[in-house]
C-alpha cells in the first residue's frame, strides 16, 4: 500500500506522481491569477500616482518654494511608494514563476524545490507561490537565509 502526502493526492515526498489533484490544482491556479491581478492594480496605482507627482511639479504653483521639511516628506512619502512598488514587482514576478510552474509541470507543482517533498495544501492555499515545504523554509530562515 503506499502512503499519500498530507493532501491525500499521490505518494508522500517520492517524486512519483501528481503532488496535488485536479480540483485543488485549479483552486491554486484562481488563487494565483488573482493575487496576480491584485498585484497588477497596486503597481498601477503607483503608476498613476508617480504620473501625478510629475504633473504637479509642471503647475504654476510649482514656481512657489516649499518649506523644506514639505519637502522632505515629499521626498520620504516618493521613496515609501518607490518601495512599494519595488516589493510590489517582486511578488508579481513570484507569482508569474509559479504559474509558469503549473502550467508547464502540473504533476510536479506542489513539490519542494530542496527535498523534494510534496508541500502541505494548507501552505499553498496560504501562500501560492510557495517553493518550499514548511520544513526547508524554518531550516533556511533559521540560517539567516530567505
Amino acid at each position: 500500500m503506499s502512503r499519500t502526502n498530507s493532501t491525500g493526492a499521490g505518494p508522500a515526498g517520492n517524486g512519483a506522481g501528481p503532488v496535488l489533484s485536479r480540483e485543488q490544482l485549479a483552486h491554486l491556479e484562481k488563487r494565483l491569477l488573482e493575487e496576480r491581478e491584485r498585484a497588477l492594480r497596486g503597481l498601477g496605482l503607483f503608476n498613476r500616482s508617480a504620473q501625478a507627482d510629475r504633473a504637479s511639479g509642471d503647475s504654476d504653483l510649482a514656481a512657489y518654494t516649499d518649506h523644506m521639511a514639505d519637502q522632505g516628506t515629499e521626498a520620504m512619502e516618493r521613496e515609501k511608494a518607490a518601495l512599494f512598488a519595488t516589493k510590489e514587482g517582486r511578488y508579481f514576478y513570484r507569482l508569474q514563476e509559479a504559474l509558469r510552474r503549473l502550467y508547464l509541470d502540473p504533476d510536479n507543482f506542489g513539490r519542494c524545490h530542496a527535498t523534494g517533498k510534496a508541500i502541505s495544501f494548507e501552505r499553498l492555499d496560504a501562500l501560492p507561490h510557495a517553493r518550499y515545504c514548511i520544513e526547508y523554509k524554518r531550516e533556511l530562515e533559521a540560517a539567516g537565509g530567505r
